[in-house]
């Protein structure tokens, strides 16, 4: 056989939902920023997208909480930080400062846009029935902003271990999917 077996624990690596993002929220009014690359969209309009966050990390008693939240895409320039923000709690730290990320006001949630990203998601959650089993979310984007000075943006997706695939070329074929 040509194919070799696979550890399990390894599966996440093979079947990478998208780029990594992070997620800002801000329970009692302090902003704080996490790190995520499991999620995934679930529906066009209104654009839902399903995300874990674990019940270990500081940012899901926000989340649960106030129920809102943004998703910022971060491009190649930023691996540093996201890395460094993902490996870093905000239970104790201002994650904003100790990183040089700049929190933005978002319109309809409190949770702040990152300057630094190339787009930012305004979002409500408006599906908890998983939390309890998988962490999981199902988030409403309410308003989406893009930074129209960053061309050809080139996202990060986690391969795991601190390792980081960017993307490349784009390439077109015929297609009837949206």
């Amino acid at each position: 056989m040509v194919f070799r077996q696979r550890a399990l624990s390894k599966v996440y690596q093979l079947i990478e939902p998208g780029p990594v993002v992070l997620l800002t929220t801000a329970g009692r009014g302090r902003p704080n920023v996490m790190t995520m690359s499991w999620h995934m969209m679930v529906e066009f309009e209104p654009p839902l997208i399903a995300c874990i966050v674990s019940e270990a990390n500081f940012s899901f008693a926000a989340l649960r909480s106030t129920g809102e939240a943004v998703i910022a895409v971060p491009t190649r320039r930023l691996a540093n930080a996201v890395a460094r923000v993902g490996n870093c709690s905000g239970r104790n730290n201002d994650k904003f400062k100790r990183f040089g990320l700049t929190p933005l006001p978002a319109t309809l949630v409190d949770a702040p846009l990152i300057k630094e990203c190339f787009c930012n998601l305004e979002c409500r959650v408006t599906d908890t029935s998983m939390v309890s089993r998988y962490n999981l979310f199902v988030l409403e984007v309410l308003c989406a902003w893009i930074d129209p000075a960053q061309k050809n943006p080139r996202t990060l997706h986690h391969r795991g271990y601190g390792s980081f695939a960017v993307d490349g070329a784009t390439i077109k074929t015929k297609s009837k999917m949206r």
